[in-house]
C-alpha cells in the first residue's frame, strides 16, 4: 500500500466505467461511430458488426467465458490476493496481457452484457456447483455461481486504471399485477442486474424521447430521478438528466471540470447530434 498525494490523484486520468441500456434496435452497437476507432476496441459478443461494418476499428470476439475472463485479466490487472492459478490472479492478467497488446486502446466497448450473461450462465450450468449430491441438475446452484461470477468480471474492469470500459445492454419493460411498468437490464440471474449499478460509475438508458412539440429523438437518460423510471446513475456529477446520445462527447464532459455554467438545458443538448 502507499499513500496517493492530491497532485498524483489529480494529475491522474481514471478511466470511465459504464453501462448502457436500451431497446433492441435503438442503436447501441452504433455508439461505436461516436468512439475514436483509433482508441477503441470492440468486443464482440453479439455478431452484432453488421451495423457497424464501416467502422474502422478493431475487434474481438468473445464466445466463451474463458474468454470473457481472459479479456477482463488483461484489461483490469492481477488480483494480488488470488493465488496464481486462479482467474485475475495476477499471473492470469500477466499472460493474458502478452496474449493481448491493449497499449493503445483508451476505452473498451462491450457488446453486450446481456449476451455475456448468457454465455456465463451457459458455463455454469456445466460446473460442480450446478449439481446436488446425487450428481442432479441444481438450478439454485447455477444461479448462485453465475452471479458470483458476474460481479467478479464487472469488478476486474472497474481496477483498470486508465481505461474506459463501457458495456451495452438490453433494457427490458415489466408489468407487474397491478399493471404498473419497470424498467430493468435484461441479464441472466438477478444478481448482476442489482449489484452492477454499485460498481460501475455510469448507468445510462438510451431511448426515443418523444416531445409534446417537436419530433421525436434519441437520447440518454442519465438523471436517476427521471420520470420513466429508466436505470440511471451518473457518478461523476457533470451530467445533465438527458444527454446527447454521443459516446465521445459524453467522456469529454465527464471528465471535464465541473461547472455549472456550461449546463444546457436537457432537450437542447439530447437533440444537438
Amino acid at each position: 500500500m502507499k499513500i496517493i498525494s492530491a497532485t498524483e490523484r489529480l494529475q491522474s486520468k481514471a478511466g470511465i466505467k459504464g453501462i448502457i441500456v436500451g431497446k433492441a434496435g435503438i442503436g447501441k452497437t452504433s455508439l461505436l461511430y461516436t468512439l475514436d476507432p483509433e482508441t477503441t476496441l470492440f468486443v464482440n459478443a453479439e455478431a452484432g458488426e453488421l451495423s457497424v461494418q464501416d467502422w474502422g476499428g478493431d475487434m474481438v470476439r468473445l464466445r466463451t467465458w474463458n474468454e470473457a475472463r481472459d479479456i477482463a485479466a488483461a484489461v483490469g490487472g492481477g488480483n494480488p490476493a488470488l493465488d496464481d492459478d486462479e482467474p485475475y490472479s495476477v499471473a492470469h492478467s500477466n499472460a493474458k496481457k502478452a496474449d493481448f497488446d491493449l497499449s493503445k486502446y483508451e476505452t473498451i466497448f462491450i457488446d453486450s452484457i446481456t449476451e455475456v450473461s448468457r454465455i456465463c450462465f451457459a458455463w455454469s450450468q456445466k460446473q460442480p456447483d450446478a449439481f446436488n449430491r446425487n450428481n442432479e441438475p441444481d438450478t439454485r446452484g447455477a444461479y448462485g455461481l453465475l452471479g458470483r461470477e458476474m460481479i467478479k468480471w464487472l469488478k476486474q474492469f472497474q481496477h483498470a486504471p486508465r481505461v474506459n470500459v463501457w458495456l451495452v445492454g438490453l433494457l427490458n419493460e415489466v408489468k407487474d399485477d397491478f399493471g404498473r411498468v419497470s424498467h430493468v437490464m435484461q441479464v441472466e440471474g438477478s444478481k448482476t442486474a442489482l449489484e452492477a449499478p454499485g460498481i460501475t460509475d455510469q448507468i445510462i438508458t438510451m431511448t426515443l424521447m418523444t416531445p409534446e412539440d417537436g419530433p421525436p429523438y434519441r437520447a440518454f437518460v442519465t438523471g436517476a430521478d427521471n420520470p420513466q423510471g429508466f436505470p440511471a446513475k451518473d457518478r461523476s456529477g457533470r451530467l445533465n438528466p438527458i444527454e446527447q446520445p454521443h459516446l465521445g462527447k459524453l467522456m469529454e464532459k465527464i471528465s471535464a471540470p465541473k461547472s455549472a455554467d456550461n449546463r444546457t438545458s436537457d432537450q437542447e443538448t439530447a437533440i444537438a447530434a
